[in-house]
């Protein structure tokens, strides 16, 4: 018997998309630039490995159906490893903006009560400092 003639047709909103039923691939990103919210907090693994996390805020600003300004700030758990880490503790504080780019991941553990616990973060693969440490001018790892 045939795979493929066990799949069902596709409807009208799928035409073009996937004509020949070819594995589609997954991705996890996520791309924000926001302001930090708080210092960098820099801490180091029973190994070494340097990791700092960093909360950064995002802000949505739209008009209503009456026409008044709303605004929503969200904020985002950010998790940097090795010397990306120790860059962003050296050069990061409260109030920055950053351009931060990686993987979405949620952990889980027990909590002292028993209780299981759950956040979700995002786990950096690249962190650009934007704005200079007085918001003004470039950014990077070589900002002074």
């Amino acid at each position: 018997m045939n795979i493929d003639t066990q799949r069902p047709p596709l409807s009208a909103d799928h035409r073009g998309v996937a004509e020949t039923h070819q594995e589609v691939k997954v991705i996890n990103k996520a791309i924000i630039i926001g302001n930090l919210g708080a210092d960098p907090e820099l801490r180091h693994t029973g190994s070494g490995q340097a990791v700092c996390e960093l909360r950064v805020a995002t802000n949505e600003r739209w008009q209503d159906k009456n026409g008044e300004s709303q605004e929503r700030t969200e904020w985002h758990r950010i998790v940097v490893w090795g010397r990306q880490a120790e860059n962003c503790a050296k050069y990061l504080s409260k109030g920055r903006k950053v351009y931060v780019e990686g993987r979405i991941q949620t952990r889980e553990w027990t909590a002292q009560d028993g209780g299981k616990r759950y956040t979700t973060e995002i786990v950096a693969r690249d962190v650009q400092f934007l704005g200079g440490r007085d918001g003004g001018g470039g950014g990077g790892y070589d900002s002074p």
